[in-house]
């Protein structure tokens, strides 16, 4: 049967989304000075300039080389630079190098985005009937993994301008955050029984291989918190000794206190007996009451063991989740770039945005799990060893990027993601 070319509203519906998202990324970048864009301060960033360039190779590799007749690249070059981890595809460039790299320049870079950007509005107006189905899935994969690469660049543009002992301000007309009366720590209660967790690929919306398929999952009744642990909170875990005592450490956790020396929150800093951290918006005061960003999984762990909790499983967090709404949160739209105190969130414990929240699971298949084929298969299940799973989003993850069934993913010792947590135990 012939597969019918989508009409001309549908195609502006794609060619639409696709500006929409391809022009965030820019704006993300435009209060950046160039020499911003070439700075990688540790392996896990990304210079901003990379972003830029490799989310457009994405769709110059997976969409333009394969479905727009006559397509050429503006650098054959910039198959094997921009090519992230794909190895079925090609030759990636060593991630730890990408900071070496000076030419392309950022204008060239800009210029190169420019040239897919022109392509791909070719190609959306008028893809091939036979392929129209694919370049929908592909095209829907690419901008979610643009948006993807929106909350990295501002993690990494955070993680960069915090190596500079000038504290420079990313942006000095941030949001100011909302003014709400604080909520002690309160707890919900949830029985125990068998629950469908997983996205339901019959359901309507996108969703990442690694979140289907939908299955079903006993869970012991259980206690969460009503809210994100706050500043203030781990702050009382640092006077009493948190760092200091091994006994609520897991050994590798406690090997990285030490070997790097760990006595705090990743960007917090003592001045004149007063705590302050390193925001995109510059150095300020900890706020006390809003939730606790920039830890990692082990420091979360060690907390949860100290107040005599635990961090709740993927599955306690999706049950605890469901029905909530998912898009009303403190996220990038609302322009504050740094976890607040629970306002409009608070009827849904700030569940979502703010703070990924650290999960006590480790990243694993679900059963059936089945990776995307081709080089896309990449995109995930070759990353399932020795991370575990965060939940719900943070302030700077695009709204219409989550869903409650999202799972992300970091090494155990990572910080520079505006990651948190939050505690459950046994009901």
């Amino acid at each position: 049967m012939a597969i019918e070319t989508p009409d001309s509203a549908h195609l502006k519906d794609w060619l639409r989304e696709y500006q929409r998202v391809r022009d965030a990324s820019e704006s993300l970048c435009a209060p950046l000075e160039k020499e911003d864009y070439i700075v990688q301060s540790m392996n896990d960033v990304s210079p901003p300039k990379w972003h830029l360039a490799h989310v457009s190779w994405f769709f110059e590799a997976f969409l333009l080389t394969p479905f727009l007749k006559d397509y050429r690249t503006l650098d054959p070059a910039y198959d094997f630079l921009f090519n992230s981890y794909y190895e079925t595809y090609g030759t990636p460039f060593p991630r730890a190098n990408r900071g070496l790299i000076s030419r392309p320049t950022v204008d060239d870079v800009y210029r190169y985005r420019a040239h897919v950007d022109d392509a791909m509005s070719e190609l959306l107006t008028g893809p091939p009937a036979e392929h129209v189905e694919e370049i929908e899935r592909r095209l829907t994969l690419g901008l979610h993994h643009e948006q993807q690469h929106q909350e990295l660049l501002l993690m990494d543009i955070k993680h960069i301008l915090a190596q500079n002992p000038l504290f420079p301000i990313y942006r000095n007309d941030l949001a100011p955050a909302p003014e709400c009366a604080f909520r002690e720590l309160g707890w919900r209660v949830y029985p125990g029984g068998v629950r469908q967790i997983g996205h339901d690929e019959a359901g309507q919306g996108f969703a990442y291989d690694h979140e289907m398929p939908r299955h079903r999952q006993f869970v012991e009744a259980f206690e969460i918190a009503d809210r994100p642990i706050t500043n203030g909170e781990f702050l009382e875990f640092m006077r009493a000794g948190g760092y200091e005592k091994p006994d609520y450490w897991l050994s590798e956790g406690w090997q990285r206190v030490k070997q790097e020396g760990w006595t705090c929150p990743l960007y917090w800093l003592e001045r004149e007996g007063i705590w302050h951290y390193f925001t995109l918006g510059g150095l300020m005061p900890v706020n006390l009451e809003a939730p606790v960003c920039h830890v990692s999984y082990f420091e979360a762990d060690a907390y949860a063991h100290w107040a005599g909790a635990r961090l709740p499983t993927e599955a306690e967090w999706e049950v605890v989740a469901e029905g909530l709404a998912p898009r009303q949160g403190n996220f990038v739209e609302q322009d504050h770039l740094q976890p607040t105190v629970a306002g409009a969130s608070a009827e849904s414990g700030q569940m979502f945005g703010d703070v990924w929240e650290w999960t006590g699971s480790a990243y694993r298949p679900y059963p059936g799990f089945k990776k995307l084929a081709g080089s896309l298969g990449e995109y995930n299940g070759k990353f399932m060893s020795g991370q575990m799973v965060l939940r719900g989003g943070c302030c700077a993850t695009p709204q219409d990027h989550i869903r409650t069934t999202y799972r992300n993913f970091f090494p155990p010792s990572a910080r520079w993601a505006f990651s948190g947590f939050r505690l459950a135990r046994e009901a």
